[in-house]
């Protein structure tokens, strides 16, 4: 006999058949095939999908950013004590999209408009989270087929990672190093543990999709999102996608205590023309210079996360450049000019690599990111798309648009019921048509739990790279600074007054023994650092310069002045791109390399608390020269090739970093101390 699962319900009724107990979902009174939980994620889909509405299909093809009601000022647009947001707005704002379109309440866009699929954008205490959600999961049980609500969000555990939105309640979850600094630690046994932990925590609030994670690989240095993937080594990128995959969804695809994801950007973001993005028009290209690039250095990560069962993929906005391309580039043959979401040829590849869960659009490509159709009304554009491959619309509730290019023939019956059966198998099996709710308790007690933010903490200390120990320096050891006194500083865009005061603060009582000053002119030692920026998301700025200077938020005068003033400098790098660094790292005697690891943890490495034991996931280039663009617009190193792979292709000039002590900058680079 099987063995009952668990099942709660806020609306309809409980039925009993052999022993054992269900969910009355359409309140008929008897056990439907999709209401009973011992038969398959894809027969109970397949089920349901046969009795649903065009309607009711529809709104499953879409997901949204929906903000809490916590986020709405005005309580008179509110529902259920303030939970849910119901304002109408006649037209939202919003970065993605240009449509123009209404927005609706919560309550219509689950009651009328059919949807499913939203996005959480705020970071409220985990309490909160799971109410809201709750709330959400209330009102769709009590529809017509009590289809549940899923709830995706952003990755957030890493610091430093992208974000929109918030409010003052905001409690961020575990904080690990970046995605990067993930890769800096070198251990898939820390990016396992990574994902169990936060799992925990996402599961505990009632998120259970995740748009996460890159399994891009970081081959053109001034790209802006390559701080998010896991670095530049397509093996190590492969091995980490199917860590995280299998970690945070299950060993076996999606589970009932799992999180399913979203794996992107297919078929690769890396290859930028020149660090250009996809979000702008200007960088709508991805482009393959290099014979057999897609294949080797791309794709790999890509299949590994297929491997292990993502539940859905994510292609990117980008048109695969014929024009500034090797082509062929293998199985990519026919180099369509329209967007991967529009791209038959490439979503064709993503099932030929076996894929079975859904495609998932980035966001915006109905509107300001319809690169290769812009000519297509936003209907043509949703047949198009659907017709390619592509399943449901990030970020958007234009459900209108989606009815209309149905009714009008441009995509099939056909293609819809597909798409409705993959994204139903989803909620299936993660178990929600059984218990869409979370526990507001339970949440609060697992999210930053003592145990999550102690294994974090120790990830950052993983994190740290130690490029440069000039005559061995490093560590600063109690007898080594007895008699002196240490300046620290801290560079990054918007620093204020306070946060570094608070950092001084955090450090004196973390380190008693050392004899701190606020005054570099009176200091022995000092340790500089800096978060270097340059760059925007959705804007065009001019391809990025990546000097270490003031335009990129760190005072090179007051650097240098600090250099002329002590006996010892120790410049600690938060690194989001791989900077230029001919012009820091003659001034430091030991150089050490985060990526969005934590300050004052890079600061006790400084100071002999542990052994930095992390190696560069990213190879820094020799100078501006190694990544100039010409007047033809092509790169002096390829685009489309990692850091550690580009002198092969440069005629025998040199790319990668070299310090004054000899050490190479390249990928896997990193010292470390002796006994301490």
């Amino acid at each position: 006999m099987a063995q009952q699962v668990p099942l709660a319900t806020r609306v309809k009724q409980i039925i009993e058949v052999d022993g054992l107990r269900f969910r009355d979902l359409d309140g008929d009174g008897a056990l439907t095939p999709f209401e009973d939980w011992r038969l398959g994620p894809a027969e109970r889909a397949a089920d349901l999908v046969s009795r649903m509405s065009p309607e009711e299909k529809i709104g499953l093809m879409v997901i949204s950013s929906r903000p809490m009601g916590i986020s709405q000022h005005n309580p008179e647009f509110t529902s259920h004590d303030g939970v849910l947001d119901e304002q109408y707005l006649p037209i939202k704002l919003d970065p993605h999209t240009s449509a123009g379109i209404p927005f609706e309440g919560t309550t219509q866009m689950i009651e009328s408009l059919h949807m499913r699929h939203f996005i959480l954008r705020e970071e409220p205490t985990g309490s909160r989270i799971a109410t809201w959600i709750n709330t959400m999961n209330e009102v769709a049980e009590g529809t017509r087929w009590g289809i549940p609500v899923v709830v995706a969000a952003n990755s957030k555990n890493e610091a430093g990672g992208f974000k929109m939105g918030g409010t003052p309640q905001d409690q961020p979850f575990a904080q690990w190093p970046g995605t990067l600094g993930l890769a800096a630690t070198g251990s898939i046994e820390l990016i396992e543990s990574f994902a169990e932990h936060s799992r925990a925590e996402w599961v505990a609030s009632g998120l259970r999709k995740g748009y996460m994670y890159m399994a891009d690989v970081f081959t053109d240095p001034r790209w802006f999102r390559g701080q998010g993937t896991f670095g530049e080594d397509p093996e190590f990128v492969a091995t980490a996608m199917s860590a995280i995959v299998r970690g945070f969804q299950g060993e076996a695809g999606p589970s009932a205590d799992g999180v399913a994801l979203t794996t992107k950007h297919f078929p690769g973001g890396g290859a930028r023309e020149n660090g250009t993005d996809p979000h702008y028009a200007e960088g709508s290209l991805n482009i393959y210079p290099t014979p057999g690039s897609l294949e080797q250095y791309h794709l790999p990560p890509f299949q590994a996360a297929i491997d292990a069962g993502t539940s859905s993929i994510m292609p990117y906005y980008a048109i695969p450049s014929e024009e500034k391309s090797s082509t062929p580039q293998g199985r990519l043959t026919e180099f369509e000019q329209v967007g991967f979401a529009f791209n038959r040829e490439v979503l064709d590849l993503l099932r030929t690599m076996g894929h079975r869960g859904y495609i998932n659009s980035d966001s915006g490509v109905l509107s300001k990111m319809a690169w290769g159709v812009e000519e297509l009304t936003t209907a043509q554009r949703v047949g198009r798309a659907v017709m390619a491959g592509t399943d449901i619309f990030a970020d958007t509730n234009d459900i209108a648009s989606v009815r209309e290019a149905f009714v009008s023939g441009h995509f099939t019956s056909q293609r819809l019921d597909e798409a409705a059966q993959l994204l139903l198998e989803e909620l299936f099996a993660l178990g929600l048509f059984e218990n869409p709710y979370a526990d507001p308790e339970e949440a609060d007690r697992v999210v930053a739990s003592a145990e999550a933010t102690a294994a974090a903490a120790d990830a950052h200390r993983r994190s740290v790279v130690l490029a440069k120990n000039h005559d061995a320096v490093l560590p600063l050891r109690p007898d080594s600074l007895a008699g002196k006194t240490v300046y620290v500083e801290l560079m990054e865009q918007g620093i204020t007054v306070k946060a570094l005061d608070a950092l001084r603060s955090r450090l004196e009582q973390a380190h008693p023994e050392v004899e701190f000053t606020t005054d570099f002119r009176r200091a022995d030692v000092a340790i500089v650092l800096m978060k270097p920026f340059v760059g925007a998301y959705f804007e065009f700025v001019g391809i990025a310069d990546l000097a270490i200077d003031d335009h990129s938020h760190v005072d090179i005068a007051k650097v240098q002045q600090i250099r002329e003033s002590v006996d010892t400098m120790v410049i600690g790098l938060n690194a989001m791109y791989p900077w230029l660094l001919d012009v820091i790292e003659p001034l430091a005697d030991g150089l050490l390399i985060g990526f969005e690891s934590d300050y004052a943890t890079m600061v006790d490495a400084v100071l002999g608390g542990y052994a930095p034991s992390g190696r560069l996931p990213i190879t820094f280039p020799i100078d501006a020269g190694a990544i100039a663009v010409g007047e033809d617009g092509r790169c002096a190193s390829p685009n489309d090739v990692p850091g550690y792979a580009k002198e092969q292709h440069m005629d025998g000039r040199p790319y990668v970093y070299v310090d004054a002590d000899g050490n190479r900058y390249e990928l896997g680079h990193g010292l470390t101390y002796g006994v301490i």
